[in-house]
């Protein structure tokens, strides 16, 4: 009996030393190899550049590479997908803005993917206010004298974006519609490629984001006319809010962040939060993200899930009410 129960004991421990190994190699201790991060628009816009900031951060913090993958196609559309539909292993993440993970809800009658049920947020970083700017030629120096030419003057005046359905474009489109305005869009591929043409003369005007407006209005290339946050932007200080001119109640900040695939496993996702949380709230990204003419944030996750589901609620209802296309 007690060499039939040393036998079995010793088979236990047998298949202990033979399977554990094999599990470690299938679920290997998080991470262990570098990270792609999806950056859904090409270089030089808002979201490059906050999916670069952050990459370096985290790249230090734990002790892996994260290599930015700018995947560009249908505004926001071709990367956000690659990242619902990619494996959920937590080595596959998404810059995620208002963009993407809101906006393209009301955009697209078939998306191919759902911003809440594909995606978890890992968590936000950072939100900008938008600032409207036009070539410095423009007959006018005001929003309210934009509108009054815009009325006078139908689909004369056009204005870039980054592409369908990008942020630039929701924005803007919804202010034209609020005063009862037609302007020409013509998108673009990417915030660098509206820029060249505004800067060229060859088209008005250009909702963007602080950090990349900012240096072209400080350099006299273009003015700038509005910003879309509730207050102003301290790297505006004479530039009025949507609101403070008088033309709408409108007003709109993007916020950015990382997002994983739904199915990640939840002990992935608290590390990653975990580390995500960290690198945020580091006083050098904070002051990188403020001299880029940003608003640090750093909401807990239930905080993030309520911000994103108002401004679901918010936003795709204007798009459909307004009746802004994604083409």
């Amino acid at each position: 009996m007690k060499n039939s129960l040393q036998f079995c004991l010793f088979c236990v421990y047998s298949l202990l030393f033979i399977t554990t190994p094999q599990t470690f190699a299938e679920n290997p201790l998080f991470p262990d190899k570098p990270i792609k991060v999806i950056v859904p628009q090409p270089p030089g816009g808002g979201f490059d550049f906050v999916g670069r900031v952050m990459s370096d951060k985290l790249s230090s913090t734990i002790g892996q590479a994260l290599v930015v993958d700018n995947k560009i196609g249908s505004g926001t559309l071709i990367g956000t997908d690659f990242v619902a539909k990619a494996s959920a292993d937590g080595y596959t993440v998404l810059v995620g803005s208002v963009s993407n993970i809101v906006m393209n809800s009301g955009l697209y009658k078939n998306l191919p993917y759902d911003p809440i049920k594909d995606f978890e947020p890992i968590g936000l970083s950072v939100s900008y206010s938008y600032t409207l700017v036009g070539r410095k030629d423009l007959p006018f120096k005001t929003l309210k004298e934009l509108i009054q030419y815009a009325k006078d003057n139908p689909n004369k005046l056009s204005y870039a974006s980054s592409g369908n359905g990008s942020g630039q474009h929701v924005l803007a489109a919804a202010l034209w519609h609020n005063t009862g305005v037609q302007l020409m869009h013509i998108p673009y591929r990417g915030a660098q490629a509206a820029y060249t043409d505004i800067l060229g003369g060859r088209v008005d005007l250009f909702f963007d984001i602080a950090p990349t407006a900012k240096p072209h209005v400080e350099a006299g290339s273009l003015i700038a006319l509005a910003t879309s946050g509730a207050q102003r932007n301290p790297n505006h200080p004479n530039v009025p809010t949507i609101i403070e001119t008088g033309v709408d109640n409108l007003s709109l900040e993007s916020w950015f962040g990382f997002f994983a695939p739904s199915k990640t496993p939840k002990d992935v996702l608290d590390k990653w939060r975990i580390e995500f949380q960290k690198a945020a709230t580091t006083p050098e990204v904070r002051d990188r993200f403020e001299k880029a003419g940003g608003k640090p944030i750093s909401p807990n996750l239930i905080e993030t899930k309520l911000m994103i589901k108002n401004d679901t609620d918010r936003w795709v209802k204007l798009i459909k009410d307004a009746n802004i296309k994604s083409d």
